[in-house]
């Protein structure tokens, strides 16, 4: 139970409507913490939001009268917000595990002693909601009344943080007002920090992001990116791993989407990709259906594997779609509805992007402020008129392709899981184990990306992403593993897994071999295999797609024609690339992860002696052919 001194304090802050909304609520933890932020950052008063119309309409109406978002754009219901030049990404550096003396972490993950690190971000959050209003935002991961349901809250002093969670989550109050007072919830605490003229955090240089796990808590300061401050995107996602291990389920970086098969089936599938590596275009894809495109909790109910998103809306990257190769997110994009841009460029009342397909304005606003067609930043290097790190937020329910059991309480029965990464030496482009074990050790495990715009470290470094999940891991990756490899050996049917990769280069010309809209087709195919409509061909790194079998999928998705030879040049087993993967793969589970399962040196030892003699037998490079 709070104290006294705690609860004047908090009536206090409030005024009699907003304190009689918080009372309602019998949650000791929540009144602590709430306490606890407002004893910490000192706002002058309290906004409690219980989700009422008028009230979640006052937020997007404070968001834009402070200028945190402005409304100057000439599709009704479309907003911008700008963050700042040094804030337009993750940040990994200064995202930390705060853990106690008793536990350690991969040594891969950034992290630092609980105890200093809570007396470091609570030092940069004092007073730093001084002259401002905190809002509270009670929310739910997943749907309600669900044993998908994580109850969680933000305290926030952005009303452009406030404003987007009303886009991508459902609201909580209610579940609040029901749930048991032990009930474990998630609760972020959030303050922008000082904003200078532009309403832009002014000391990114003092950033800190946060996560105690031990108190299911996050703290973000100094910050307005929203995957920074937002706290349920990736920072909850941390905090939800633990407790999926603890209860034996699966919080994921995985996308849900409905595929239409023959006779009209539909078949779920859930797919891992690490940032700007092809998930939400998947996910997006004409004539299928999206049921999530960033985070998804998956349970094991009565012996069967199901997904739910723990969304409900999409913070999407705008850099490259175009009507061209993503023409229902263009039209929604363009058309009256509540979206909010952020760091595009704008000019006559639109915003712009990179590679949308249309020539570009010569200048405009951006996150820099005034920018001009030549304009250098202090490092002298060319500022691009839109950040490659551009983004939308938006509510689900906004794409007609949306699927309708977005908030089905029971999740969708998932047939099929992949993964996929930025691979431009190695995979082929679709490709499925031979087993769950197999699959999600050689395509989740083993999964190998290129680092991209979507963290603001050094892009083109290659590593290990581990389910595409590697940043966000908050338990011993060999414990993760385990927990997978357990999940999938409990289900009564167990989903196919595949391995996808879109980003595979000919080793001659450096071209990419899979066109962008190809990957319809892979999905296609993967839609057909989890019903075994088709054959494959079994190939040392799995089982690959036989040609006739794509040529009448290129046709019939795309209206396409599909050489052999095309199949070829993307089928081909590149055997010494492939053994230098699985090398780097053993590699850095020895040196970056503790207690790791046997299970992943058998099957990647496996590979390698299947690679191996597939070498012996027909040379390094292998095309399909030879395996059928």
């Amino acid at each position: 139970m709070m104290n006294q001194e705690a609860e004047n304090l908090l009536e206090s802050k409030c005024g009699k409507e907003d304190y009689e909304k918080l009372k309602a609520i019998d949650n000791p933890a929540a009144e602590r913490f709430i306490a606890e932020a407002v004893e910490i950052c000192n706002p002058d008063d309290i906004f409690i939001c219980s989700d009422s119309p008028d009230e979640i309409a006052y937020i997007r109406h404070k968001a834009i009268a402070g200028e945190e978002e402005k409304a100057a754009l000439e599709t009704p219901g479309h907003t911008y917000h700008l963050d700042g030049p040094r804030d337009q990404g993750r940040d990994r550096e200064n995202t930390k595990f705060l853990v106690p003396e008793d536990d350690s972490l991969s040594k891969a993950l950034e992290q630092t002693d609980r105890k200093p690190g809570l007396e470091e971000v609570k030092g940069l959050l004092r007073d730093s909601m001084e002259g401002r209003t905190m809002i509270v935002r009670f929310l739910t991961l997943g749907p309600p009344d669900s044993e998908f349901t994580i109850p969680c809250l933000e305290c926030t002093d952005s009303w452009y943080v406030a404003h987007c969670v009303d886009l991508l989550y459902r609201t909580g109050y209610e579940t609040f007002l029901k749930t048991d007072p032990d009930r474990e919830i998630f609760k972020t605490l959030h303050s922008a920090g000082e904003l200078d003229e532009n309403m832009v955090s002014k000391n990114p240089e003092d950033k800190g992001i946060y996560i105690d796990y031990k108190k299911n808590n996050v703290y973000s300061v100094n910050t307005q990116y929203a995957g920074n401050s937002v706290g349920f995107k990736k920072l909850a996602l941390r905090l939800a791993i633990r407790k999926a291990h603890r209860e034996g389920w699966l919080a994921e970086h995985f996308m849900i989407m409905g595929v239409e098969g023959p006779g009209d089936r539909k078949t779920y599938l859930a797919g891992g990709f690490p940032s700007a590596c092809g998930k939400t275009s998947t996910a997006m894809l004409p004539g299928e259906n999206i049921l999530a495109d960033d985070i998804s909790y998956v349970r094991n109910i009565d012996g069967v594997c199901r997904g739910a998103n723990i969304e409900s809306g999409v913070l999407g990257i705008l850099q490259d779609v175009s009507p061209e190769d993503d023409p229902l997110i263009w039209e929604v994009l363009h058309e009256p509805g509540e979206i909010i841009f952020t760091n595009v460029l704008i000019r006559d009342a639109k915003p712009w992007w990179l590679g949308m397909g249309r020539e570009l304005p010569e200048e405009g606003i951006n996150y820099t402020g005034e920018w001009w067609e030549g304009k250098t930043n202090e490092n002298g290097e060319e500022v691009k008129p839109s950040h490659k790190n551009a983004r939308y937020a938006m509510a689900l329910e906004a794409l007609p392709n949306c699927d309708p059991e977005l908030h089905n309480p029971e999740g969708v029965e998932l047939e099929g899981i992949f993964f996929g990464g930025r691979d431009y030496q190695g995979y082929v482009p679709i490709q499925q184990g031979y087993d769950w074990s197999h699959g999600i050790i050689a395509y989740g495990a083993a999964l190998e990306t290129e680092t991209t715009f979507a963290t603001i470290e050094e892009e083109g470094q290659y590593e290990i992403n581990m389910m595409s999940i590697q940043d966000f891991v908050s338990i011993p990756l060999g414990e993760y593993l385990e927990n997978y490899l357990d999940f999938g050996a409990r289900l009564e049917r167990t989903p196919p897994v595949f391995g996808a990769n879109y980003f595979l280069k000919d080793s001659e010309t450096g071209d990419f071999l899979n066109a962008i809209r190809d990957k319809h087709v892979w999905v296609k195919w993967m839609e057909l295999r989890a019903h075994d409509d088709v054959g494959a061909i079994k190939s040392p790194t799995g089982l690959l797609p036989k040609y006739e079998d794509l040529r009448k999928l290129f046709s019939q998705a795309l209206d396409k024609d599909y050489p052999r030879e095309d199949y070829k040049k993307q089928f081909t087993i590149r055997v010494p690339q492939n053994l230098k993967k699985v090398e780097r793969v053993k590699k850095f589970y020895r040196e970056e992860a503790k207690d790791v399962p046997d299970k992943l040196f058998e099957v990647l030892n496996n590979q390698k002696n299947r690679l191996q003699k597939s070498q012996e037998k027909y040379g390094d490079y292998i095309p399909p052919s030879k395996f059928e």
